[in-house]
């Protein structure tokens, strides 16, 4: 007996110091990731070109296996971000951990432009997620390299690429409706997303297989100018697919007319049903 309280006693004394060691532990790493070592650089430095990826909550729905997990907050009625994701890069470095207080003055911000949709998942869990397995591979990059920076980047691209006021200026609305020709909403989105072969605007089939309106990807270079041409990585899509049964969707036929069904806060699996 004397013996095991001997060693609870000297577990209790020690637990402090090894919480300060752990502590700074992390510390330096936190601090050393915002510089990349040589071999880091090699190895997940090599991407040339982003995929910054929008996406409309009308139809992001129509895409999931199971249609009850899916929720569209009441305050969003605009295309959300999807993600920002380096090209054939992934997951690049797992030490480089995120804190909620690390986005808290973009909170109100990300919460209304980069919501997740999902019930089983909260927003700040959707942006942890982009964090580490694309974030860290974007902090490469100097304006990128830490999380706050990379969020902060991104949401400079939502107001670069305003979807919104160039579809509505195009006189294409949400609509159960009425669908407009491919070629409309492409050149609707050209002047603001540019006319890259890589761009990418996208659809996904409802259950009368119509073509509708989901999502548009976006190439950058590194600098963020427009347009990069680099093959797509096909592990990029930052959801497990098992999530879903068509998503994240398909270039939209270019001989095809589009649907761009409505947001709908009460049934956001069937916007038109």
């Amino acid at each position: 007996m004397i013996s095991h309280s001997l060693s609870l006693t000297s577990i209790d004394m020690l637990s402090p110091v090894l919480l300060v060691v752990a502590l700074l532990t992390v510390l330096t790493v936190t601090m050393e990731s915002d510089h990349w070592t040589a071999d880091q650089q090699e190895k997940f430095c090599t991407w040339q070109c982003l995929k910054f990826t929008l996406q409309w909550p009308g139809s992001f729905c129509l895409g999931l296996k199971n249609s009850s997990q899916c929720r569209i907050p009441p305050n969003i009625q605009t295309w959300t971000i999807h993600g920002l994701w380096p090209s054939k890069a992934h997951t690049c470095c797992s030490c480089w951990p995120i804190f909620h207080s690390d986005l808290k003055e973009l909170d109100p911000e990300l919460s209304q432009l980069w919501p997740s949709l999902l019930k089983t998942q909260s927003s700040f869990l959707f942006w942890k997620d982009e964090w580490i397995k694309h974030g860290s591979c974007a902090a490469c990059v100097e304006g990128m390299n830490s999380p706050l920076r990379y969020f902060q980047i991104c949401l400079k691209l939502r107001g670069r690429f305003d979807i919104d006021r160039a579809l509505e200026d195009a006189g294409i609305k949400p609509s159960c409706n009425q669908s407009y020709p491919y070629d409309k909403v492409n050149h609707a989105l050209a002047p603001v997303i540019g006319d890259d072969p890589d761009v990418q605007i996208q659809c996904i089939n409802d259950e009368k297989g119509r073509e509708v309106l989901v999502q548009v990807k976006i190439p950058l270079s590194q600098n963020l100018t427009l347009g990069c041409h680099q093959k797509e990585d096909q592990g990029a899509e930052p959801e497990p697919p098992q999530l879903w049964h068509t998503f994240p969707g398909h270039p939209c036929p270019q001989d095809s007319t589009v649907f761009y069904f409505p947001i709908n806060h009460d049934h956001p699996h069937q916007p038109c049903d």
